[in-house]
């Protein structure tokens, strides 16, 4: 009887050392997807073997979803534009938020999409190759979806940080100077 309490106290030690693995890891990899398998494992102090298991199971379970590369269009020759669009809805008894999401997503244009609180439903960020492009996007397929009832629409002018990472070199003071 007795070593089955112990069992039962391994395991829960057992699932909080993972649990705090797969929380280091998710920083971590949130810092940087680059990371090799080794590097993970010298700054959690566990073995390579354990940390590739953990973000496999990581993956599998659809908590990593993907790794993306940040970029800063500012340092390329490709012009984009991006916008974030305020949506506001009305649902009715068989509409739900998430059937509104489900609808929007599927657009390429639409990089994120949340449900937020406050003077709007949905904050949408989109983006195209032209103004033209997002502006036609949003009048010629978002606008039209029967629940939503206005669209508010923020061009991006400028990005100085990013997913935590400052981009550019923004401290170059471009205004004239005055003399009296």
């Amino acid at each position: 009887m007795a070593s089955q309490g112990w069992e039962i106290l391994l395991l829960s030690v057992a699932s909080e050392a993972d649990m705090d693995l797969s929380e280091e890891l998710l920083e971590l990899l949130q810092e940087n997807a680059r990371y090799s398998t080794d590097d993970l494992a010298r700054m959690t102090d566990a073995d390579p073997e354990t940390v590739e298991a953990e973000i496999e199971r990581l993956e599998s379970e659809g908590i990593i979803r993907g790794y993306q590369a940040v970029v800063d269009f500012e340092e390329t020759e490709r012009e984009r534009v991006r916008a974030i669009v305020e949506l506001n809805v009305t649902l009715d008894r068989e509409t739900s938020y998430g059937d509104i999401a489900e609808r929007i997503v599927q657009f390429p244009e639409v990089q994120e999409l949340r449900l937020v609180s406050g003077d709007y439903d949905f904050d949408m960020e989109v983006e195209g190759d032209s103004m033209r492009e997002v502006s036609h996007f949003i009048s010629d397929k978002i606008a039209p979806i029967p629940e939503i009832t206005q669209t508010v629409t923020h061009y991006h002018m400028d990005t100085y940080k990013t997913r935590g990472i400052v981009l550019g070199d923004h401290d170059e003071d471009d205004r004239l100077s005055v003399s009296p």
